[in-house]
């Protein structure tokens, strides 16, 4: 990776998080979990160098990889000029999410750049039609968020809007010595698969969200006094009741699915 890097005058930058994969063990044990098969279509998202890239081409029928930085670019480009199931896009991959909103019968499979995964995340998650899969590689601290437990110190937004369509496979930690250069923090390459049976309409995801980011704007006030700026008294009081929460529970204490159902109650 150095000798490439070297090469062909490449020189990293800071700002778009490039911090290189390049353990060949972690990469095919990434690929392995995306559960990858040939008829399928995969999005990666900052490939760098490409080497995730070269085993994704292997396994899918598909691959469209999306890079920002234009040297990394050109590079892909000339180092993958034979092969015909890769779509190479210039692009920030954010903007193109957000402009994108149809992913169905995508997965994605990436070692995102740690200054976006979160944002990436809950924009696919939350697009009309969301990947069947998402096999991501990011700050250690970020799959713990998404994969918390009710009431832990992890627990929060990040985590039950991703969970609200996704269903966790867990997780598996990366030290940084695997990359080039070495973050100061451990990564995780979690896995989300998407869920069979939805746990609220589409059309009420909006309102889930705000009670949601309105629940834990404050973590340590009651959350019915918060829900109070959005919601009549009286609407909160009936949707507490058949979520079986009480006026005094915290957001941190309920649960994905009393989310959803306190979402439910009180938007119908």
């Amino acid at each position: 990776m150095k000798l490439a890097l070297a090469e062909h005058g490449l020189r990293l930058t800071k700002s778009l998080g490039q911090n290189f994969l390049h353990d060949q063990n972690q990469l095919r044990r990434i690929a392995s979990a995306a559960e990858i098969g040939p008829a399928d279509k995969i999005l990666e998202i900052g490939p760098g160098l490409g080497p995730l890239t070269e085993l994704l081409l292997v396994k899918a029928g598909e691959v469209l990889a999306i890079e920002k930085d234009r040297r990394l670019f050109d590079f892909l480009s000339q180092k993958f000029s034979a092969v015909t199931n890769l779509k190479l896009l210039h692009a920030d991959a954010l903007e193109y999410v957000k402009q994108n909103r149809h992913w169905g019968g995508w997965k994605l499979t990436a070692n995102l750049p740690y200054s976006v995964a979160s944002p990436l995340l809950v924009e696919l998650a939350s697009a009309e039609e969301p990947p069947e899969r998402l096999t991501a590689t990011l700050q250690l601290e970020v799959a713990r968020r998404i994969d918390a437990a009710t009431g832990s110190e992890h627990y929060g937004v990040l985590g039950l809007l991703l969970r609200l369509r996704y269903e966790s496979r867990g997780w598996f930690k990366i030290p940084a010595t695997c990359f080039f250069p070495a973050p100061e923090v451990d990564s995780a390459c979690i896995v989300l698969s998407r869920r069979t049976e939805p746990l609220l309409p589409a059309g009420l995801h909006g309102d889930f969200t705000r009670i949601v980011k309105r629940g834990f704007s404050q973590r340590r006030k009651m959350m019915f006094k918060l829900l109070k700026e959005d919601w009549p008294e009286d609407t909160l009081r009936r949707g507490f009741e058949a979520a079986g929460l009480a006026p005094t529970t915290r957001a941190e204490e309920v649960s994905l699915e009393q989310f959803a159902q306190l979402t439910e109650t009180i938007s119908t």
